[in-house]
């Protein structure tokens, strides 16, 4: 397996990779979120709703690290994708390598800022008193991992980008056993509450990170040594995707604090209730979390073979399936909103973002679904500050005045309406963007010497 070729999607039926791909990596993405919501049931059974509220303010602060690392690890599939598709694996390896040394480095640097600066930003997302106190010691435990689990998440980026999202499933699931098993150990028996379900988390991290990087090894041959000289090769191509692809995705927790500031006016249930939502939502949506990055492969792979036409039906493919996923979820998600409610003891307002939620909102998530579709093609299209230009707006000019009218006029469940209708305003701007991207063939008038190597590559072979 070594020595062949891994660029499996240039070929075959594109509606099933899209399937196959989406729903594979899904199964290790639900299993973390599973444990994340378990962490919160289990949090709730503690009887005091001040800990649910911290893991709501905690879980902004975690998801914008946790942004920068899904921003790497975009950069690393992008890149070994396209490498893959032009035959070239080890320059693959070369550019997997070097994202992580970069990453790690990144990270670091990233740690250090947040701990200095994490009681200003409690403090201007609303949290105060006990549950400020409370998210940094939850904070406190989990953050420090994060150099290390960009390596995880980069590593999985890489084992989808060779096609395999089988094993980049394997690393997500021990990780959710892992934490699964310490959650009720830690939080109960050995009684640390809070802080348990965050060693717990760690736990989980650091099972993840050797298991990646075991079958990264191992199975694929995927990464090389860093070097100096790998790096200084392929820093221009690699911070050509690796800026905006960062920047795009810190702009997700940015629309989450400003959406969480907003509700935080509306009390601790509400605050509570926004955690339940954002704990349930990757869960039931965990397959179109998974199609972001289950499409970036296929339309990478594509377009480093110089195959538009399959760049095009994978974009739309993957539309029509998440069309009919977000119907099948929203239907079972109304059917159920009682037992969730019941479930988490939701009580007045938190009840009622709930019920809202697991009502006609979810069908919502269709133009999130729409956005991570799109960025996905911007990033392997050679158009990655597009993702940043979509992401930003959404996340600001399409929350902050739309959830301010909501709230006037519908308090709390107006703040998530508001969130949702500036979302299906982006997914419009989004595809009409991807569209003229795919029509100009990926590049317009800007060729990055990534892709002109590619193509020259690509032209070479054929001769031959």
């Amino acid at each position: 397996m070594k020595n062949q070729t891994s660029a499996k999607f240039v070929t075959g039926s594109l509606l099933k990779h899209v399937v196959v791909m989406s729903l594979t990596s899904s199964v290790g993405i639900m299993a973390i979120f599973i444990v994340d919501l378990v962490d919160l049931l289990f949090i709730s059974m503690l009887g005091n709703a001040a800990l649910a509220a911290a893991v709501g303010y905690a879980g902004i602060v975690l998801f914008f690290t946790n942004s920068i690392n899904m921003g790497l690890s975009i950069a690393a599939g992008t890149l070994v994708a396209k490498a893959l598709g032009a035959e070239q694996k080890s320059e693959a390896r070369e550019y997997a390598s070097s994202v992580m040394a970069i990453g790690f480095l990144i990270c670091i640097i990233i740690v250090v800022a947040t701990f200095y600066f994490l009681d200003p930003i409690l403090t201007t997302l609303g949290a105060t008193g006990e549950v400020k106190a409370l998210s940094i010691d939850y904070i406190s435990i989990i953050l420090p991992t994060m150099p290390i689990t960009s390596i995880a998440f980069i590593g999985m980026a890489v084992l989808r980008s060779h096609g395999d999202a089988k094993r980049s499933m394997y690393a997500t699931l021990a990780g959710g056993v892992v934490n699964a098993i310490f959650d009720p150990l830690l939080i109960f028996t050995l009684d640390f509450g809070l802080e348990g379900a965050a060693m717990a988390s760690v736990l989980s991290r650091l099972t993840m990170i050797g298991i990646t990087l075991f079958l990264l090894i191992k199975t694929h041959n995927a990464v090389a040594l860093p070097s100096l000289k790998s790096i200084s090769n392929h820093l221009k191509p690699i911070t050509t995707i690796l800026i905006p692809a960062v920047l795009a995705n810190v702009a997700t927790p940015v629309g989450s604090a400003i959406v969480m500031r907003e509700m935080a006016k509306y009390g601790t249930d509400a605050v509570a209730g926004m955690a339940i939502i954002g704990r349930m939502t990757p869960v039931a949506f965990s397959v179109v979390f998974a199609l972001s990055g289950a499409i970036g492969p296929i339309v990478g792979q594509n377009f480093g073979a110089g195959k538009m036409e399959r760049v095009r039906t994978a974009f739309f493919d993957a539309i029509k399936f998440t069309i009919g996923y977000i119907i099948l979820v929203s239907l079972i998600l109304f059917f159920i909103r009682d037992y969730i409610i019941t479930l988490f003891g939701a009580t007045g307002e938190a009840a009622a973002l709930v019920m809202l939620f697991c009502g006609v909102l979810s069908m919502a998530f269709f133009f999130n679904g729409v956005i991570y579709i799109t960025n996905a093609c911007f990033n392997n299209l050679g158009h990655p500050i597009y993702s940043t230009y979509v992401n930003w707006g959404k996340n600001t000019l399409g929350t902050l005045p739309f959830i301010i009218i909501g709230g006037s006029f519908w308090g709390a469940e107006g703040v998530l309406l508001g969130q949702a209708f500036g979302g299906l305003l982006f997914a419009g701007v989004a595809v009409w963007l991807c569209l003229r991207v795919m029509s100009a063939g990926g590049v317009e008038s800007e060729i990055s010497d990534f892709e002109q190597h590619q193509r020259l590559h690509i032209v070479q072979n054929r001769r031959h």
